[in-house]
């Protein structure tokens, strides 16, 4: 579905990406982990076309969509949860949810079925999104991605800055979404709680892949948290 090959790229002279190779395949789960300035968010900026790659190819369903504008990357079915949310601030939540929504004949993704994964969201459909607390927030970032019926979600810091049991709801959504069959590629630093979720996980070192593999094998080398993820 998703498949990127060599990609480079930066900020001015400043080169963040050293050729970087990643996939998603149908219904899969994937996690990009690293530390922070790693090169993971530039990753996804420009897989989403907010950062024009040097070099390499974004590639969604064997179509080469590299340096194509972020609306055009979403009309293939790729969603994106963006780092910090991003909702807007004067719409009230279910405003959120519609302002960007695709819904075709027989769309899986509408506001009953986000409203069943988020009952929270339900009860505060008619508050603004700058009354909405921090986690409920993100769950109407995660809902308003949903609403563009994608194949493929995306979410940058899934869990960033949230209460355990906020947390803990996210974890079981994305569990629920990837049980509907979507994909999901995912930035986290709680390990633990994506080793559960993800079937593959690849790691960034100072914009290189530098470790890939399978839940079991992560869980299975302790080594690799302290070598690439603890500051």
């Amino acid at each position: 579905m998703l498949r990127v090959e060599g990609l480079e790229g930066g900020y001015g002279d400043s080169k963040v990406l050293f050729g970087i190779d990643l996939a998603v395949g149908a219904g899969e789960v994937v996690t990009l982990l690293g530390r922070n300035g790693m090169g993971k968010t530039t990753t996804l900026k420009a897989i989403f076309g907010l950062l024009k790659p040097w070099r390499g190819r974004v590639l969604i369903d064997g179509v080469d969509m590299t340096g194509r504008p972020p609306h055009a990357v979403a009309q293939r079915g790729i969603g994106l949860v963006p780092e910090g949310r991003q909702i807007f601030p004067r719409l009230t939540a279910e405003e959120n949810l519609i302002a960007t929504a695709r819904t075709p004949p027989h769309a899986k993704w509408t506001l009953a079925a986000v409203y069943r994964l988020f009952p929270t969201l339900s009860e505060r459909r008619h508050h603004r999104g700058d009354q909405l607390s921090g986690g409920e927030q993100q769950m109407l970032a995660i809902g308003r991605a949903l609403m563009t019926n994608p194949r493929l979600v995306v979410l940058d810091e899934a869990t960033e800055g949230l209460a355990p049991l906020i947390r803990d709801e996210i974890w079981r959504c994305l569990t629920r979404i990837k049980g509907e069959g979507d994909a999901i590629l995912v930035i986290d630093k709680n390990v633990d709680a994506l080793v559960r979720l993800a079937d593959r996980h690849l790691i960034i070192e100072k914009g290189r892949i530098a470790w890939a593999g399978s839940s079991p094998q992560l869980a299975a080398d302790p080594s690799l948290k302290d070598r690439y993820l603890h500051v």
